[in-house]
């Protein structure tokens, strides 16, 4: 079809020539000066690449969506400018998933997940930090001590100093606020970068974050993320407040906990902005300041021809070749206009016909309302 022959020079998302090539236009491309970044990598830190099980789940995903000119126009405006690409749409129509794809199309690795929900702040998705299991191995160390008493009569020698929301193990008296004992150990063991705060590690190359469904958080955290969304880094203030000891401090990331990347003075500051996808099913509205750094690309619902190009790309089944696919095809769409449907319950009625289930004449509306069943509306 004309719409996938489509193909223009400054795409680098489904553009001409390899991914690999596409991809080094996009690491050496010249970004707008405001988005310019200069975190160092750690040399001894290496990210996952494309291999492994978590690749092969992001590029069997990824390579199933069918993209048309327009989402093209809008993905590469994203990544030319190093701005979140905010994805609103319907439930069902490939807004995660074009996440998936921009990863498989230019080898960036797996995709970095950050779930939403209401409860969701802004910490969650830069790191976690386990400060009552510090707290309780610091006390299990000065009771451990050579010097410190054993059992019942020991005295309570271990407090929690709350810096910034966190827990913070002190030895009594302490020098200073936050300071952990002699013998606590290492703070590095009970951190570990969330799904955000590994996509802005500085690395030679952008890693893929999905940020998914958005608008179902706290008012705040839209804004919240703003800073973060034009500083390209944030600090780590447990770290920070430890630098004079501990200037660079290993820890784990979200793609793997024993993993060690080197974080100074507890500073994160990534070398190229990740590509940051946000979905949202429309469910609230976002402040003009957080909607005026994304580029915004709806997704309407797939047509006749698109369906048959999904279809085709993850079945292998042509549409226009069989009758029996044909009418699937129109059952969804008219089943659509009664309530939303996902496009995958359509590939799963073609996957049951294909596996000769529900073959039955007589069965075919029960068929139709098992598998079609609407996600909104009367009947949902």
């Amino acid at each position: 079809m004309e719409a996938e022959a489509v193909v223009k020079d400054w795409w680098l998302y489904q553009g001409a020539g390899e991914g690999a090539d596409r991809r080094a236009r996009l690491e050496t491309g010249s970004p707008p000066p405001w988005r310019d970044f200069t975190g160092s990598p750690d040399p001894g830190y290496a990210p996952p690449g494309c291999e492994g099980p978590a690749w092969e789940r992001t590029r069997r995903r990824g390579e199933g969506y069918v993209p048309d000119e327009q989402e093209k126009d809008v993905v590469n405006t994203a990544l030319h400018l190093r701005r979140p690409l905010l994805i609103t749409g319907k439930p069902g129509v490939g807004k995660s998933t074009l996440a998936y794809s921009i990863a498989s199309d230019l080898g960036l690795g797996p995709v970095l997940h950050w779930p939403i929900t209401s409860r969701t702040v802004l910490r969650d998705g830069l790191y976690l930090y386990d400060a009552i299991g510090r707290l309780q191995e610091a006390g299990l160390e000065q009771l451990r001590g050579p010097t410190g008493p054993v059992g019942p009569a020991a005295p309570a020698t271990v407090t929690a100093t709350v810096t910034a929301g966190a827990a913070e193990p002190a030895a009594e008296p302490a020098a200073e606020p936050g300071a952990a004992p002699a013998h606590a150990p290492s703070i590095s063991r009970y951190l570990r970068l969330g799904p955000l705060g590994t996509a802005l590690l500085p690395q030679d190359r952008p890693r893929v974050l999905l940020v998914d469904e958005i608008d179902k958080s706290d008012i705040d955290l839209p804004g919240d993320l703003l800073t973060v969304f034009e500083d390209g880094g944030f600090v780590i203030p447990e770290l920070a407040r430890l630098a004079k000891e501990d200037p660079t401090v290993p820890i784990g990331t979200d793609d793997d906990p024993d993993a060690s990347v080197h974080i100074s003075q507890g500073l994160v500051q990534c070398r190229y902005f990740p590509v940051v996808v946000l979905t949202s099913n429309g469910e609230r509205d976002f402040p003009p300041a957080f909607l005026r750094r994304c580029v915004r690309l709806h997704l309407e619902p797939p047509g006749p021809e698109k369906l048959a190009r999904i279809v085709r790309r993850r079945l292998g089944v042509d549409v226009e070749a069989g009758g029996e696919y044909q009418e699937l095809v129109q059952d969804f769409i008219d089943r659509s206009g009664d309530g939303d449907l996902a496009t995958d319950q359509l590939l799963n009625a073609i996957q049951l016909r294909l596996a000769g289930a529900w073959s039955a004449p007589a069965d075919r509306d029960r068929f139709l309302k098992t598998v079609m069943q609407h996600l909104t509306g009367p009947t949902a």
